[in-house]
């Protein structure tokens, strides 16, 4: 929202000596000229805002400048304070001095209402030191190696440009630049093993991030799956779907219509429900998942 860019223009030149339109229009993904209406609108407004050309210059605001917090609704105060809070819950370092600060302006607490932690369960220090690795190789533009699991079984080294970390369906992503496919790329942050921040920067590129694709993030064709399962299942249809897509039968099992794209991550997946799951339909998936679990038993008859 423009208001939020607003705001956020005067905090950045409140915290720093001054700042470029390129910069800003950067940070913002917008055009120069969108920032240089911004400025021309902060202007406006009361705020002593001003921009000077040629060396040395750049937007700056006065140097006796302080924010009014008569300038702020209360409403306006309490979502700053939220977003400031919800900045600092995600470990980046920045947020958590200026949240005291406009604590103390505005005359209120904010309260701990929200608590992040990037590791899955059981992951610890190694979790959170791959995410603050790729966290600085963003804001630092450096570039980062790892080695990445993909779903259909493969191994390889990757040497990646990262520019942003997604969270989507109940996992996080890494976006960014692959150097050895020279182009876009998403990972599933857990499959990277042995992430390494490296000194080599790079300059982001113009191109846009692509969408995340479904699920697998892989090659195959996407499949609608209508499944079943049992009412023992309940908590694990509740966290992994949608409740649009939830039919609770009489019985107290449940029917699904989903879609996924059809690679060894989907059939992983419904394998894991083991008996409290059933494929309706396609039959083809049915079909592959009775051999699945024919090759299981075999394992196991094999190995007593």
């Amino acid at each position: 929202m423009q208001s939020d860019r607003l705001f956020e223009i005067i905090y950045l030149l409140l915290t720093r000596s001054g700042t470029t339109a390129g910069e800003l229009a950067e940070r913002f993904e917008v055009s120069a000229r969108t920032i240089y209406r911004d400025i021309d609108k902060l202007s406006a407004a009361g705020i002593p805002v001003y921009a000077s050309k040629g060396k040395g210059g750049g937007i700056r605001l006065l140097p006796d400048f302080v924010l009014d917090k008569s300038l702020l609704s209360e409403k306006e105060q309490n979502e700053i304070l939220f977003a400031l809070q919800s900045l600092k819950a995600t470990n980046t370092g920045e947020g958590g001095a200026v949240l005291s600060h406009l604590s103390a302006l505005f005359q209120r607490q904010s309260g701990d209402w929200i608590d992040v932690d990037f590791s899955a369960w059981g992951g610890g220090d190694n979790e959170r030191r791959k995410f603050s690795a790729l966290k600085t190789g963003i804001l630092e533009r450096r570039v980062v190696t790892f080695n990445y699991y993909a779903s259909n079984g493969g191994e390889s080294f990757r040497k990646v440009e990262p520019v942003k970390l997604r969270f989507k369906g109940a996992a996080w992503y890494l976006q960014g630049f692959c150097l050895d496919k020279q182009a876009f790329r998403t990972f599933k942050i857990m499959r990277m093993q042995d992430v390494c921040l490296t000194e080599e920067p790079f300059a982001r590129r113009s191109r846009p991030l692509p969408e995340l694709e479904p699920q697998g993030l892989g090659p195959g064709a996407e499949v609608t799956l209508s499944l079943w399962f049992s009412p023992r299942m309940a908590y694990r249809v509740y966290d992994d779907f949608d409740h649009r897509l939830v039919q609770k039968n009489e019985d107290g099992s449940f029917s699904v219509t989903v879609k996924y794209i059809e690679d060894g991550w989907v059939y992983g997946y419904l394998l894991s429900f083991g008996e409290d799951v059933r494929v309706v339909s396609p039959q083809h998936i049915r079909d592959v998942l009775k051999e699945k679990a024919k090759k299981i038993v075999s394992l196991y008859q094999k190995n007593g």
